[in-house]
């Protein structure tokens, strides 16, 4: 099943309103017309209003974070209607740096995913592995763990309605990234952990892969044949950065992969 590919750039705690407009104008200007990938960005809570109004065509938008409570007293957090309601697109849900530095659990990050679909949003749900898990070899225990979670609050059905990134968390932010043979081993286990669940939704669900991906080995990752694209953080925060890896993205949709 031909899977589009999504290259998706999470800004993290970075920017201003002059780093967004600049971004989208780089973009603007640079994208391919009528792209045969998808691109989305993930600004932080002030600047989508910016991004939203400025992006060009057919760029996706989307939140770092959201509650998983309808509405209420939770000061500082952001519900999936007000999202909505803003003209956001997709949300990431369950990022290591949420897990870690926040301790959010599987239980909650499955609230979130069922926040994001109850209200239309495309919940990219970020799963993986830390150092100390891979080297005592329980990456695959981690991960199907944290997608269980989702499928155990949502349904074959709902996770479809989402993406997947794998993002080693070994790889992220230190300049680490796992070799293309690495990100499809865990790639395949996913879709084939899925596929025991529902061959049709394994087949059509997108798995990013996360984790210090940059210009230079995007195309070898996402030539994988169970990676779909990649979720970008510091190659994201520069348009040069950004555009060379949709470059990339752009051959393989044209027919490389």
């Amino acid at each position: 099943m031909n899977r589009k590919l999504l290259v998706a750039g999470n800004w993290k705690m970075h920017g201003s309103l002059a780093f967004a407009r600049d971004m989208m104008a780089g973009l603007k200007s640079g994208l391919p017309n009528d792209p045969g990938f998808d691109v989305a960005v993930f600004p932080v809570y002030i600047h989508l209003y910016e991004v939203i109004n400025n992006k060009p065509e057919g760029i996706y938008c989307g939140a770092q974070n959201l509650s998983e409570y309808d509405d209420g007293a939770v000061t500082g957090e952001v519900s999936a209607a007000m999202l909505q309601d803003l003209g956001c697109d997709m949300v990431l849900v369950g990022h290591s740096e949420r897990r870690t530095m926040h301790n959010e659990q599987s239980a909650e990050v499955a609230k979130k995913f069922a926040q994001a679909i109850k209200h239309n949003l495309t919940p990219v749900l970020c799963v993986g592995e830390s150092l100390v898990q891979r080297q005592s070899e329980q990456t695959f225990a981690v991960v199907w763990q944290q997608i269980q979670a989702v499928i155990d609050e949502v349904g074959m059905a709902g996770l479809a309605s989402g993406v997947i990134a794998y993002e080693p968390v070994w790889a992220i932010g230190t300049g680490e990234t796992a070799s293309a043979a690495q990100a499809q081993e865990v790639h395949q286990f996913i879709r084939s952990q899925l596929a025991s669940n529902d061959d049709t939704i394994a087949r059509r669900i997108r798995i990013l892969y996360g984790g210090s991906c940059k210009g230079s080995n995007a195309h070898e990752l996402f030539s994988m044949p169970d990676v779909d694209g990649g979720l970008i953080g510091g190659a994201s925060l520069t348009v040069r950065d950004f555009l060379a890896i949709c470059e990339q993205a752009d051959k393989l949709s044209q027919g490389d992969k």
